[in-house]
């Protein structure tokens, strides 16, 4: 991934903060030799205090024997994404038409060293903290070996603990235009309202004015 200086991440805290937020993306492992790689798409729970991302996968799930042979692996989470037609970018002074398209997204990268969790206490563990990050309002019975409801299920599953060694993160929302351009092309994402755009259009001007 490309990341130019104006669309880096100003501070760990602005990726950290996204992160915390957007947590579905696909994890990306290292296929045998002579096979593309595995890419499978997950929720899962990013500690920033750990350093690490927890998720679980079906224990059929094709992609173990890979990670077990390689357990460098890497988690991709891009969202927030909108298309910008042409015009909208088009330089003061003109023709509307020569203006670029271009794409806004945020994305951010963690490369992982990968570490199976087969043990079950271990697993219930790492269980109820996925819980209590997407469902911090409870309502769920908690995740205890050997007891109702889930406990008969942590042998159809295996868990990961993700130990981040290295992030990438870019935002690109018109970081090197000009403030006439970044204000033209907020108020015409304002003025479409689409999918994203929302979005799209928090991020320009956060950036914009931090």
């Amino acid at each position: 991934m490309l990341i130019h200086p104006w669309d880096a991440p100003r501070s760990d805290a602005e990726w950290q903060q996204w992160l915390a937020v957007h947590d579905f993306g696909q994890l990306a492992v290292n296929g045998r030799s002579g096979e593309p790689p595995f890419v499978q798409p997950l929720h899962f729970f990013y500690d920033p205090e750990r350093g690490e991302a927890l998720t679980h996968l079906a224990r059929p799930n094709p992609l173990w024997g890979a990670l077990e042979a390689n357990p460098e692996v890497l988690l991709s989470v891009v969202d927030d994404y909108a298309y910008v037609p042409g015009p909208w970018q088009a330089d003061p002074g003109v023709p509307s038409t020569h203006g670029t398209p271009t794409s806004f997204y945020a994305a951010v990268q963690l490369r992982c060293r990968a570490h199976v969790v087969d043990d079950p206490g271990e697993k219930a563990a790492l269980l109820n903290l996925q819980v209590g990050h997407f469902q911090p309002e409870g309502g769920s019975a908690p995740v205890a070996v050997g007891e109702v409801p889930y406990g008969r299920m942590l042998s159809g599953i295996r868990g990961l603990r993700l130990e981040v060694t290295a992030v990438r993160a870019k935002f690109k929302y018109a970081g090197k235009r000009t403030a006439e351009v970044r204000d033209r092309i907020a108020q015409a994402l304002a003025d479409r309202d689409g999918p994203g755009d929302a979005a799209a259009r928090g991020h320009l001007l956060r950036r914009q004015h931090s």
